[in-house]
């Protein structure tokens, strides 16, 4: 078995153990769906009826093989036959009638948006800052770069939301022109027509990425001060290249080589960091679908909400492995 189907098999599992436990955790913390639905009425008929609608009546194994066989991209289509199609995330509970993946396809490109935004912010900051460190060790400059880095590593999302949120949302909003809350999509003063509003998306998208910017920071800081080491850098230097041909064809590229796992592992975990941030900001996602889902114990709407989060991280993982090949070119391709 070749490395990339190995890949593949890898994804599938944990996919599978993701949903498997998903599924046992909720319906044993559940409670009686049914009940939840229907609040304070008691008709046995009613639940019964309800029971029998979203397949509560049958034994937990049986839910659990239908709910395996909804994700499933094969099956029977909408307009008969089989092929492929959209995985069955089940329906809401408190929005009797609404697919999860309909609720998804509104809010993940949302969180999509935010969390390439902040990972855009990260790189464009980081890897400049991180060469220029290096380029000045030991110096107030190098020193200054780490500490603030330092800094934001150390800064929990939900604390730096409520403080950029505070300040330039709200102490500086006179200046700013900043909102504390919005969506990305928003109807206008009339109502009819929906108007796209990128400041909403611009104090969020700072919280999320000041984090990821102070990791690539330090670590382009430290993946550069060991490339600028190697014999092959001074080699370059002897042959009468100037610093910024040094830097651009010899540093740069075998520095950012280590920095592509760092940058994967921050960008999936962006999709689920989102939740504090877009709970914080009201930024119609994933993250304050999966708040507002937990708070009316919208079980199904929760289940979807990691399954979903758990693909990203499978196909950004994929995205790693192709970036590899580019980036070194020592890599045998498979």
């Amino acid at each position: 078995m070749t490395r990339r189907w190995k890949s593949i098999a890898q994804s599938i599992l944990v996919l599978w153990g993701v949903a498997t436990l998903v599924f046992f955790l909720f319906h044993a913390v559940a409670g009686d769906p049914a009940r939840m639905m229907l609040g304070q009425v008691e008709d046995p008929q009613a639940l019964a009826a309800l029971r029998a609608e979203y397949g509560l009546d049958q034994p937990l194994l049986v839910q659990y093989a239908q709910y395996l066989q909804g994700l499933v991209p094969l099956g029977e289509t909408e307009h008969g036959g089989w092929g492929l199609r959209w995985p069955d995330l089940q329906t809401s509970y408190q929005q009797k009638g609404l697919a999860v993946t309909s609720m998804l396809a509104a809010t993940l490109p949302n969180t999509a948006l935010l969390a390439f935004l902040a990972m855009g912010l990260a790189l464009a900051l980081g890897i400049p800052l991180g060469l220029f460190a290096a380029l000045r060790q030991g110096t107030w400059v190098d020193r200054a770069v780490v500490f603030l880095s330092t800094t934001g590593m150390a800064m929990p999302s939900f604390f730096s939301a409520v403080l950029i949120g505070w300040i330039f949302g709200f102490v500086l909003a006179p200046w700013t022109g900043l909102p504390m809350t919005g969506n990305l999509l928003e109807l206008d003063d009339f109502g009819e027509f929906y108007r796209i509003h990128w400041q909403n998306a611009l104090l969020p998208a700072v919280t999320l990425g000041v984090r990821p910017l102070g990791v690539i920071a330090q670590m382009m800081r430290s993946s550069a001060l060991e490339v600028m080491a190697q014999d092959y850098v001074r080699t370059a230097y002897a042959k009468g290249l100037s610093r910024a041909q040094v830097m651009r064809r010899h540093v740069l590229r075998n520095a950012l080589n280590p920095l592509v796992t760092t940058v994967s592992g921050w960008l999936a975990g962006l999709f689920s960091g989102a939740v504090f941030v877009e709970a914080v900001f009201g930024w119609n996602g994933t993250g304050k679908l999966m708040v507002d889902a937990l708070e009316s114990r919208d079980f199904p709407v929760v289940m979807g909400c990691v399954l979903a989060l758990s693909a990203v991280f499978v196909v950004i993982q994929w995205a790693v492995e192709w970036a590899y090949r580019w980036i070194d070119p020592r890599m045998v391709k498979e």
